[in-house]
């Protein structure tokens, strides 16, 4: 497979950056919005996007971690079982303003997955999307991202990868193509 960084260091800090002053210009200084990061990948999103927030507004934003693996559509139909991770809400969502974070926006399954899961924690006033990559021309379902760091047009057989610092060891979004040769 054949690598192309598409985000690097420098541009990915600027992205989010941008999204966050994004989401200080919609929701001021957050008092009626709690965000919502989607297990596993869309938690390093609202880690990143939570620590530059407070830094900007000097005061805590609610946050929590949602796992969808019970909400999937394809739950029963792998080969090897889901294994799931921790949700942590403790906080009523009831009349508030989600904003719901993953890393890359797809088929828009995953969202679909997200918002069954977050209404099992009650009627929020708003829901919006946050996604850090936005692969636009594959959607299954019609779901559109309200915020976005960076939008790449991308073939099926192309892969997007978000890779963190904490993580692969450098912030970055890699897009990766097969081969021609194979």
């Amino acid at each position: 497979m054949e690598r192309q960084v598409i985000l690097n260091s420098k541009h990915f800090e600027l992205t989010i950056n941008r999204l966050c002053y994004q989401l200080i210009e919609i929701h001021n200084d957050f008092s009626n919005t709690v965000l919502i990061g989607l297990q596993p990948r869309g938690i390093n999103v609202l880690t990143r996007i939570k620590e530059r927030l407070e830094s900007i507004l000097g005061k805590e934003v609610v946050c929590g971690n949602l796992d969808i693996t019970f909400y999937r559509d394809d739950f029963r139909r792998r080969d090897i079982p889901l294994i799931p991770s921790a949700t942590n809400i403790d906080f009523v969502i009831e009349n508030k303003k989600v904003i719901l974070m993953d890393d890359v926006l797809y088929t828009g399954r995953t969202i679909r997955s997200g918002l069954d899961a977050l209404l099992a924690f009650g009627r929020p006033e708003q829901v919006e999307l946050l996604a850090l990559v936005d692969r636009r021309f594959r959607r299954d379902l019609p779901i559109q991202a309200d915020y976005v760091g960076k939008t790449v047009d991308t073939l099926i057989s192309e892969r997007v990868s978000v890779e963190w610092k904490e993580i692969e060891g450098e912030d970055r979004v890699v897009l990766f193509t097969p081969d021609s040769n194979g």
